[in-house]
């Protein structure tokens, strides 16, 4: 209990309560379990002046993954430990970069708090499934010599090969595997790839059954390559990843002390929504930068520094957020500069114009999300939307699935949610526990995969035409089925009749606030177009600006060609014919879902 006594005296006079702790430690023998619960008690005073920023944060932060590794060892000599053990789920496709950061950031999370100990060299109660999905073979390697690299570092983690996948699929009775396609895919041998997240990430419950020693102790943990398992801060030279959240240690706290089946966390960093519906605001943002810009010389000092985008809940970076109960808003936030050291406005331009691309994968410069303390992490929240890169169940939780994959439509995570609320109410739980979501990587846009979104590195250009139309039909299925819960019961097959009708009038409600959204594009783009290219500003007279100007032209161009009157997305949800076949998928969907839940019940 050194690094405790220490901390105590250390810090109790800046941290109100340490002080009584400090009394606890003096002069009893204390019993291992008595010793251990100080410690918990210890931690939410830290947690609170840490991220009060009333106590310099690093050496504090230090203390803290200190006392957890302190408190594991005396853990460990209890005679018995019933902590959870977890099996973690990464679902990836053709991501190499983005594999490694995540795997990378388990390492640490293990090192750094040490969850259940590693006295052989690994951690053994922490598993980790990487469950492939890609069609490229050079991904595919890579992705098995991260796993080998990761496990000579004590990660007990298992390639999930698209080979094993079939395989285990194939253990199913044949009637079950049929009634199951659409959870589970029906995609042949030769095949097996890219198949989407939902039925990857459903293949990978099927490992979970396999891997699972006793399903009373055990939890699931559902992430995406993209997460990260720590929180980002805002620090004067800009944003700081910190592992700051013993992710493990409090999860398995909420499911030993509460009767929770399902637990999401949310996410903090890039926002977990498609480009698909931040055009709006980021074109409201990116006229504002140059808005100011104009104002100011390029060679004088960069004056974009400073400025911090919103903390994560209130869906700022959504067009559309008033659809899910948000106050839609009408502001700017200004851009922040990650340029170190001195440099001019022309240098901050060249950087800017550099990112704009990165837009159209899901980064948003102006409207990134910072993590919050705000009451903890371990206080739960009635939760209706499933974040599918961090979420836990229990074995008991593994039936509530997230269906509709093969639809291939975007929202899956808020629809799968509004129906496992309306069957299990508050044991469907939220918690602050967010991972850091980071849509690009170091390795650029064209050593990365994302559904949906197609670039062409040359021409700089790009085409989201798919993940746009994913996204409206998306949207009315998530709607739809919201209104659909509050009116029939979940358990029950969902009346043909009912789904057409609140469907045909969800359908009306979301082509009139699109056509809106639409036209506000056009507009938008058009008016930054001219404030760049056509006002006369300092730029323009810049020969060492050429590069970045043609790189916000294709920016401008890029929302032309996805947002714009002839943007085949807009014209597919014009049509009434592809709607027509799009809603006919969704109804049959939403009729068939009690069944396949019944189906998918019977696993477990």
């Amino acid at each position: 209990m050194r690094r405790l006594q220490e901390c105590v005296a250390h810090y109790q006079s800046a941290i109100p309560g340490l002080a009584d702790l400090g009394k606890q430690l003096q002069g009893i023998s204390l019993s291992t379990d008595a010793l251990i619960d100080l410690y918990e008690q210890c931690y939410p005073l830290l947690e609170q002046a840490m991220w009060s920023s009333e106590v310099d944060f690093h050496p504090l932060l230090d203390c803290y993954q200190a006392l957890f590794r302190e408190q594991e060892a005396l853990i460990r000599q209890r005679p018995t430990d019933d902590r959870h053990r977890f099996i973690l789920s990464i679902p990836v496709a053709d991501r190499p970069p983005h594999l490694r950061a995540c795997l990378e950031s388990i390492y640490q999370l293990c090192t750094l708090f040490n969850y259940g100990g590693n006295s052989s060299g690994a951690w053994d109660r922490i598993k980790i499934i990487v469950a492939e999905d890609s069609r490229d073979e050079n991904n595919i390697r890579r992705h098995i010599e991260l796993v080998e690299e990761y496990r000579q570092k004590g990660l007990q983690v298992f390639h999930f090969g698209l080979d094993e996948q079939y395989e285990l699929l194939q253990i199913l009775p044949p009637q079950q595997r049929e009634r199951l396609g659409h959870l589970l895919t029906t995609q042949p041998r030769e095949k097996f790839y890219r198949k989407g997240q939902a039925a990857n990430r459903n293949l990978s419950y099927l490992k979970f059954l396999q891997l699972t020693e006793n399903k009373d102790r055990t939890l699931y943990y559902l992430v995406d390559s993209d997460q990260h398992f720590c929180v980002n801060r805002q620090t004067e030279s800009g944003e700081e990843a910190v592992y700051a959240l013993n992710y493990f240690h409090a999860i398995d706290q909420i499911f030993r002390t509460t009767d929770t089946l399902m637990l999401t966390g949310k996410m903090v960093g890039d926002p977990p929504v498609s480009p698909s519906v931040m055009a709006g605001n980021f074109l409201d943002d990116v006229t504002a930068f140059f808005t100011d810009l104009a104002t100011l010389a390029g060679d004088q000092a960069c004056r974009f520094h400073g400025a911090q985008g919103p903390l994560a809940g209130d869906a700022a970076y959504h067009d559309l957020a008033g659809l899910f109960g948000f106050e839609n808003r009408v502001a700017t936030f200004p851009y922040r500069c990650r340029l170190p050291g001195k440099h001019d406005h022309g240098a901050c331009l060249t950087d800017f114009a550099r990112r704009l691309n990165a837009f159209f994968f899901g980064e948003h410069l102006f409207r990134k999300t910072w993590f919050s303390y705000g009451d903890g992490f371990t206080r739960l929240t009635p939760a209706r939307t499933v974040y599918p890169g961090n979420y836990v169940v229990n074995y008991a939780g593994l039936k509530y699935v997230i269906p509709f994959g093969h639809l291939r439509l975007r929202m899956s995570g808020p629809t799968a949610g509004r129906l496992i609320a309306a069957e299990i109410a508050g044991r469907f739980a939220s918690c602050n526990m967010p991972n850091l979501h980071r849509r690009t990587t170091e390795a650029g846009l064209d050593d990365d995969f994302r559904p949906g979104v197609e670039l062409d590195g040359e021409q700089q250009s790009v085409d989201l035409s798919d993940e746009f139309e994913r996204q409206f039909f998306g949207d009315l299925m998530l709607f739809s089925t919201e209104e659909l819960v509050k009116q029939a019961e979940v358990k029950r097959p969902f009346p043909q009749d009912a789904i057409e009708a609140v469907i045909a009038r969800k359908e009306a409600e979301l082509l009139a606030l699109y056509r809106q959204k639409h036209e506000a594009i056009v507009e938008k783009n058009q008016r930054l177009h001219e404030l760049v290219f056509n006002a006369g500003h300092w730029w323009l007279r810049s020969p060492d600006l050429a590069l970045a100007l043609r790189q916000v032209q294709a920016f401008i161009d890029n929302i032309e060609r996805n947002f714009g009157e002839h943007a085949p997305a807009w014209r597919q949800i014009q049509s009434a014919e592809h709607r027509a076949q799009r809603k006919r998928q969704i109804v049959e969907a939403l009729v068939n879902y009690r069944a396949e839940r019944d189906a998918w019940d019977r696993l477990f």
